[in-house]
């Protein structure tokens, strides 16, 4: 089972704020900007990024904080591995539009950990 940290959500109540922020510190604009979504995406030298995503709704979700997401393979399957070791769901498999499944988990410190399933030859996106 491979999992890879491609997104990383923050919940955020001021969303022109915010965007000006990420502007200021990626130096880019965003890839998306629709009103439920934010998304800037960074790519290093190798072509590997990480999509940083500003959610309007996420404090009404309970977030209270940024949320890393790993993208795995198969998102029950690794589901069931992290509660056998002990995180708690947060939020079950949900259906973010197109086949795309998210689900987030509390590690037992807490910590929020998200989980993705892209649909294949897919690439970070929004959750």
């Amino acid at each position: 089972m491979e999992a890879r940290l491609r997104t990383i959500v923050y919940p955020v109540g001021d969303p022109d704020g915010a965007k000006a922020l990420f502007r200021s510190l990626l130096g880019v604009e965003p890839h998306v900007d629709v009103t439920n979504w934010t998304g800037f995406r960074t790519v290093d030298g190798q072509g590997a990024g990480v999509e940083i995503g500003l959610d309007p709704h996420g404090h009404d979700a309970g977030l209270t904080g940024p949320v890393p997401y790993w993208h795995v393979e198969d998102l029950r399957a690794t589901l069931g591995a992290v509660l056998a070791a002990g995180a708690e769901v947060v939020q079950d498999v949900r259906d973010v539009g197109g086949g795309k499944l998210v689900a987030t988990v509390r590690d037992p410190d807490g910590n929020p950990v998200g989980l993705v399933e892209d649909r294949p030859g897919e690439g970070p996106a929004v959750v």
